[in-house]
């Protein structure tokens, strides 16, 4: 707001908002984003006001620092300095939804694969990323709406999407979708590679076409390849022996293998190899959690290991889960007994009586660990032959009523045998060399790629997308990817960071709490609002107040490798 100074002009103080913007930038300019963006949207048409490429790399800054939809972007750039979204100051105001939609329709036509690779490239030699682990995974990106124009159709030459209903991850069936599928590093989950596929798209019917991308990406087969149960189809496996690679997955319940190790162990007990014994995660005075391992005896149908997996926390687990379920359809049962011997029950023939305890055992999942009987008896019931007050000589009428008596005991023998392979779980490799123990910590490296998915969805917030058109839709999924990249990058820079100093938390959290696994959000949080204020007298510069940065700012800067001068004004 301009401050009146008598005798003197006027006075105007112009302040912009930097927050974490120069991190972003410094990053990008690592991956020479803003470059590789203008060389592949690069646009000759000089009618043009805001460049494709200057929009979609607004747009990744965005998704990374702002997560404002499409229409809003003008909103949210309106108090950043310009120069740190790499725009001019007359650009902001054209950053509409119709500009920023014709850029992803640009986005679309690019050459989006060879775009992508050159950008992870890029990643994978300036940041020094390992690929000699890969772990895949997939999630859902839901859509509210119809969508009648995402039907797979080709569109300007090129295939695009179907938005249909599937196998809904979120536990939305009743909305459409598009299968969002990812594959992380496992040298700090940074995202390699990507790939949308139809809303009616199952996991396994993608992981072939992925492993070819990925092996074409890195040069060579035998990465390995770890990914959920869905990984085990005969087809996929082989052909990732086949031709040179190694993979490790889960190995189904409905296979026979795990059928025939769960009755071996009823009568033999395996020599486990305990391998981790670790603090509980969330109770430090809880008990500790513990894995051990067992080579099965026998080898998969296809001739490949079977290392079996016990874990103290999934035993735990699995025991309140059966109990749960027990309990659930036990409570459920006693309120269809009440009703049953009610006056006024309306399950008068058995056959109703059953279809209801049925629905009850199978809705709680319970059919296994739980039975039922049903006892059919006859109840009389008097009732007053005629009308008026009853007295001495009323005649009462007799009716016999068919009544059911429902009870329920436990599947003991089910349970027994349940409870002895609690915790226990099967993973499957073609490779021959590396120690099962080691077998399980590669694994258990997965929860990291969910994470990912976790802040494509949380806190990138992926959705709801006000998008109708299916071409922009798939260039947005990209601007996603891309910012999730940088978002892992930064990541794994802070945290490596930690690593070589040896530190094991910084107070980033609310009233300096300690933090032990900084994100890029947590960091981004500390640099919210930070400006940049500049004094103008008739139009004319004064004098700049550039932002003061804290000590834990500028630590943070230092770990992350950005320049204090990052923060300095470019006048």
């Amino acid at each position: 707001m301009p401050v009146k100074s008598p005798g003197k002009g006027s006075w105007d103080l112009r302040s912009s908002t930097l927050g974490e913007i120069p991190i972003v930038n410094h990053f990008a300019d690592r991956l020479g984003l803003d470059d590789i963006l203008d060389r592949y949207l690069g646009c000759t048409d000089r009618r043009m006001r805001l460049q494709p490429a200057k929009a979609i790399g607004l747009l990744i800054r965005n998704v990374l620092a702002g997560r404002t939809p499409v229409y809003g972007l003008a909103e949210w750039a309106a108090p950043i300095d310009p120069a740190e979204l790499r725009i001019a100051q007359e650009q902001v105001a054209l950053l509409n939804d119709d500009r920023v939609g014709r850029a992803l329709d640009h986005l679309f036509d690019a050459d989006r694969a060879s775009l992508t690779t050159e950008l992870v490239v890029r990643a994978i030699r300036e940041f020094g990323v390992e690929l000699e682990q890969l772990h895949n995974d997939s999630t859902t990106v839901t859509f509210c709406g119809e969508y009648l124009g995402a039907r797979g159709q080709r569109q300007r030459g090129k295939a695009t999407l179907r938005i249909t209903h599937g196998h809904n991850k979120d536990h939305r069936p009743d909305l459409k979708q598009l299968l969002w599928i990812l594959t992380v590093s496992a040298d700090g989950a940074v995202p390699v590679h990507f790939r949308a596929c139809d809303g009616n798209t199952t996991d396994d019917q993608t992981h072939v076409e992925t492993w070819e991308t990925l092996r074409r990406l890195i040069g060579r087969a035998d990465f390995l390849y770890v990914a959920d149960s869905k990984l085990c189809t005969r087809s996929a496996l082989g052909h990732i022996t086949a031709h040179g690679g190694r993979f490790l997955t889960v190995l189904p319940r409905t296979r026979r293998e795990d059928g025939w190790f769960r009755n071996w162990v009823q009568t033999n007990t395996p020599e486990w190899v305990q391998v981790i014994e670790r603090r509980h995660r969330r109770r430090h005075d809880g008990p500790p959690d513990i894995y051990r391992v067992f080579e099965s005896p026998l080898r998969s149908a296809e001739g490949y290991r079977i290392i079996w997996v016990w874990s103290s926390l999934k035993t735990h687990n699995d025991e309140r889960a059966r109990q749960g379920r027990i309990e659930e359809a036990v409570q459920a049962l006693e309120r269809l007994e009440t009703k049953l011997r009610g006056q006024r029950s309306r399950l008068r023939e058995r056959a109703a009586v059953v279809q209801a305890a049925e629905a009850i055992i199978e809705r709680a999942g319970a059919a296994r660990w739980l039975d039922y009987s049903i006892e059919e008896y006859t109840e009389d019931d008097f009732h007053q032959a005629g009308p008026g007050r009853p007295g001495p000589d009323t005649r009462y009428r007799r009716r016999q009523r068919h009544r059911f008596r429902l009870t329920w005991h436990p599947r003991t023998d089910n349970i027994d045998y349940d409870a002895r392979t609690d915790g226990m779980f099967p993973l499957l490799t073609n490779d021959n060399e590396i120690t099962a123990g080691a077998l399980l910590e590669k694994y258990k490296y997965q929860p990291r790629l969910e994470k990912r998915h976790e802040q494509l969805k949380s806190v990138r917030v992926v959705a709801p997308v006000f998008l109708k058109s299916v071409t922009r839709i798939e260039a947005l999924l990209l601007v996603y990817f891309l910012a999730l990249l940088l978002d892992a990058l930064i990541e794994r820079e802070m945290r490596r960071a930690m690593q070589a100093r040896k530190l094991k938390s910084l107070p980033l959290y609310p009233e300096e709490r300690s933090c032990r696994a900084p994100t890029t959000d947590r960091l981004f949080d500390i640099f919210h609002g930070v400006q940049r204020h500049e004094l103008y007298q008739r139009r004319r510069l004064v004098q700049t107040f550039e932002p003061e940065l804290s000590t834990l700012q500028l630590e943070i800067l230092d770990f992350l490798g950005v320049p204090r001068s990052a923060y300095a004004s470019r006048r």
